[in-house]
């Protein structure tokens, strides 16, 4: 019989070799290449996600000052922070569902730039009314802008590198807690708590940009629309993971809410430190969210689980602790990094459960992590209004967390997820 290509191994064909070389050093070459190409627009995507994520906790640790300028108690000053959660919750889902059908980079440049007016307005705010409205308007595209530019960076990134990208524009959420929190309280700190708006409104214009610049047009996919995307809305095991995620995360923002008046007056710490309280907290959300992704591709469910029931156990821990702020940073790290943890594990259970409405989907995660902040800020409030102290709305968080554990057994099992 003849000796043909298929017979000898050492025998190479012509398209062989091609193939051959096109998956070798060249092709990694272009790989390497691609990524590259593509890298600037979602770190672009990215800086929006560090503006948001700053804004959002940075008021939590300038409190004291903010709620000294504009003449309110502490409590008051707890409605300042639900304010920007109830946009959050609210914009979210409008905005996204209403933007089911615009090009992702378009949605991307809107919602900034509604994102940078409603913080010029919380600069020049005269008195705590006018604060509130700007800090609602802020809010509004929070959610919107995460869900759209998640989806641009998966269109850039392509399906193979998917996960990737997407993680990379959230993980600007959990960076600015180490870098842009830190850095906005302490300028607050030093120079007039508004600088915070300052800063933010600064980044907000600088990914107003970047993203004009680096980011290419991603269109909607066929057939997107308002009603598409509403189809969402009637999943039942969507609204029973919301359920669990507002209950379960409120905790963390019954404690996280007050974290400086919690250290400084009940602890004893210098005031100079609070930042470092807050670059600690950023530590645990960078740690927590990338465990929490690992974690959640094994079992969204039992990592919520899990999460829930560490948040519950370092949140009774701080509370017992807290007048001895050093030991206090031991449950708080845990506390950052399980609720950190959750977020990623709720996002796959949403997704999951509407995977035909993605953008409304990925857009309510958002809406109930706020509603969960807003219902926190609320709790330790309404604590403190009773008299019970700065150190007892920890151990309030926990019993919040530990209702959402249970809850989650109960809701969130197998056969319904």
């Amino acid at each position: 019989m003849p000796n043909t290509a298929a017979d000898d191994p050492s025998s190479t064909s012509p398209s062989t070799s091609s193939s051959a070389s096109r998956s070798g050093p060249h092709s990694d070459r272009s790989d390497r290449s691609g990524r590259r190409a593509i890298l600037p627009g979602i770190l672009a995507l990215a800086l929006g996600g560090f503006a948001i994520g700053t804004t959002e906790f940075a008021i939590m640790g300038l409190l004291p000052e903010a709620v000294a300028d504009l003449g309110v108690d502490l409590p008051a000053g707890g409605i300042l922070i639900s304010a920007y959660a109830l946009g959050v919750v609210v914009g979210a889902p409008l905005l996204a569902a209403g933007m089911a059908r615009i090009d992702r980079r378009t949605s991307a440049l809107w919602l900034m730039a509604l994102f940078v007016v409603g913080h010029a307005a919380s600069l020049f705010a005269p008195d705590f009314t006018t604060m509130l409205v700007a800090r609602f308007i802020s809010g509004l595209p929070h959610g919107a802008y995460f869900s759209a530019a998640a989806l641009a960076a998966a269109h850039l990134a392509g399906p193979a590198r998917r996960g990737q990208a997407i993680a990379w524009v959230m993980a600007g959420l959990s960076v600015a807690n180490l870098i842009g929190v830190p850095l906005a309280t302490w300028l607050g700190q030093n120079f007039g708590w508004r600088w915070m708006f300052i800063v933010t409104g600064l980044f907000g214009v600088a990914t107003l940009a970047a993203v004009a610049w680096l980011v290419p047009r991603v269109p909607a996919p066929p057939g997107a629309s308002v009603r598409s995307e509403l189809t969402a809305l009637r999943s039942p095991a969507l609204w029973r993971a919301i359920v669990v995620g507002i209950i379960g995360f409120a905790g963390m923002f019954a404690l996280y809410t007050y974290i400086a008046p919690v250290f400084t007056d009940v602890g004893g710490m210098a005031p100079q430190l609070v930042p470092v309280i807050m670059a600690l907290y950023g530590v645990g959300m960078v740690v927590g969210t990338l465990v929490g992704g690992t974690l959640s591709d094994r079992s969204a469910r039992r990592t919520l689980q899990w999460m829930l029931a560490i948040v519950a156990v370092a949140l009774a821990c701080f509370s017992l602790t807290a007048e001895w702020w050093i030991l206090s940073l031991v449950p708080l790290l845990a506390a950052a990094m399980a609720a950190s943890a959750l977020v990623p594990s709720l996002q796959v259970l949403l997704v999951d459960a509407a995977p035909q409405a993605p953008q409304l989907s990925g857009a309510l995660n958002h809406s109930a992590l706020n509603l969960a902040n807003a219902m926190g800020a609320w709790v330790g409030a309404a604590v403190i209004q009773a008299g019970l102290g700065l150190q007892v709305p920890a151990g309030a968080g926990a019993a919040l967390a530990g209702v959402g554990l249970l809850l989650s057994l109960v809701l969130l099992r197998s056969r319904n997820t």
